[in-house]
């Protein structure tokens, strides 16, 4: 287990984040559609240590929980249900927003067992940004219950990241996951997040471009994915290109004098 600093880039980017930061180890995300059974899993992991309120500057409600595992202690976020990151709307903006620049160890996202296909386009966009996923085919008593084959393996195959079933109204498969997470925050399991590539073409466009991002903005995360964004016409990226934001928020990791509560203050929150 790698030990963290109060000056830490993503530790830092955290704090400007609105998130109370206390004695935890990990920093994982929760994401997925609405109605997949997300703040079930959230409440089944957190129980009382929970807090809500809202992310700064913003009417989007923000959810937090620590667990222990293993002697490991994560703080756990819920963010907003989405069925995209493209920044339609708060709720995406904020769930892309922390994913790319909280830089969390890991992102668990929920999918319903018995509609998985309407869940793989947020699936597939969150491999686009980082590869420490790992996807939690939840609902899966339902799925049985409706004679559906469910294959976790085979979709794991396909995506490149560890898929584990669960049922969180039930508990079934919550160990397992909780390990799968472990192992892929740590490198034990490695994962190779299926991505898109396109044509060769696009494939020059796209590393030409990111290159010119990254001498731009040194630091950026992931110049790949904002390469990709602004290629597809993304105005929400263009315009922070523009205003300079994301050299703003690069400069927030980096300050030194940000200080950090050592105080665990989830206990009994609610």
């Amino acid at each position: 287990m790698n030990d963290h600093c109060a000056t830490c880039a993503a530790f830092n980017q955290l704090e400007q984040m609105g998130l109370t930061l206390d004695d935890f180890d990990r920093v994982v995300a929760l994401a997925g559609n609405p109605n997949t059974g997300k703040s079930t899993l959230f409440n089944a992991l957190t129980g009382l240590k929970q807090h809500t309120g809202n992310w700064p500057g913003k009417t989007v409600t923000r959810a937090e929980g620590g667990f222990e595992f293993n002697g490991v202690r994560y703080k756990l976020v819920d963010l907003p249900g989405t069925y995209s990151l493209l920044s339609a709307s708060q709720d995406e903006e904020v769930a892309r927003d922390f994913i790319l620049f909280g830089q969390p160890d890991c992102v668990i996202v929920v999918t319903d067992a018995t509609a998985l296909e309407r869940n793989l386009n947020l699936v597939l966009q969150v491999l686009e940004i980082t590869d420490k996923v790992v996807v939690a085919v939840n609902m899966m008593d339902e799925a049985r219950r409706k004679g559906l084959d469910v294959d976790p393996r085979a979709l794991a195959r396909d995506l490149g990241v560890p898929a584990v079933p669960i049922s969180a109204r039930t508990g079934e498969g919550l160990s397992a996951l909780l390990r799968t997470m472990a192992e892929v925050i740590e490198g034990q399991i490695r994962t190779q997040p299926r991505r898109v590539h396109g044509t060769p073409a696009f494939q020059r466009a796209v590393a030409e471009l990111a290159a010119e991002i990254e001498a731009a903005i040194p630091g950026i995360p992931n110049a790949r994915w904002v390469a990709i964004r602004l290629l597809d016409g993304d105005e929400r990226v263009r315009q922070a290109l523009l205003n300079d934001e994301f050299p703003q928020l690069i400069a927030r990791q980096r300050q030194a004098d940000v200080r950090f509560s050592n105080k665990i203050s989830l206990e009994g929150r609610q």
